[in-house]
């Protein structure tokens, strides 16, 4: 091979290597530090990622693939769940979840013309495993799950880690 050929080649190869899409945000510690900014918001400590719950929501994901359908796992763990007719990261979803803090009211402890389950479960301050799992669905869409160990939105308790039902019967008694 004469030399600029061989000079071709090599620029070729550099070019293809350079155009590489940049990495994805689905990977855990994107997820974590989208996670972890709605957290560090309230003050709340940062989540943890966990295999174990990884693996549940992947195995979960999985069985989304073939209809991509907003349906939850009722599983051991805390959930959020997301799908779109395209490709969807992880962090865009989060970010979806966490959005929803404007329907909260914290001193009701409730959502406010809007779902707001999802943002609580986010920054529910006892919860402190986290894993997520994506998947491209058959029909192109995407289906995102994270899963949260141990899980929120208990009735009765603040997100944030207080005790509603204890905080009203001191105020009450």
């Amino acid at each position: 091979m004469d030399q600029n050929r061989l000079t071709l080649v090599a620029s070729t190869l550099i070019l293809l290597m350079a155009a590489k899409p940049a990495a994805t945000q689905d990977g855990p510690r994107h997820l974590l530090d989208a996670h972890n900014a709605a957290r560090a918001e309230l003050g709340i400590q940062p989540i943890k990622w966990d295999r174990n719950v990884t693996r549940y929501a992947r195995r979960y994901a999985n069985t989304r693939r073939a209809d991509c359908g907003l349906v939850h796992s009722n599983g051991p763990y805390g959930e959020n769940i997301a799908m779109s007719t395209g490709d969807l990261s992880g962090v865009e979803a989060v970010k979806l979840w966490a959005g929803e803090k404007a329907y909260y009211d914290a001193s009701s402890n409730s959502c406010i013309r809007g779902e707001c389950l999802h943002y609580t479960q986010v920054v529910w301050a006892n919860s402190t495993r986290l894993g997520c799992a994506k998947v491209r669905c058959d029909n192109g869409g995407t289906f995102i799950t994270c899963n949260y160990d141990p899980p929120g939105n208990v009735v009765g308790w603040r997100p944030f880690g207080l005790n509603l039902t204890a905080s009203l019967a001191r105020t009450e008694g």
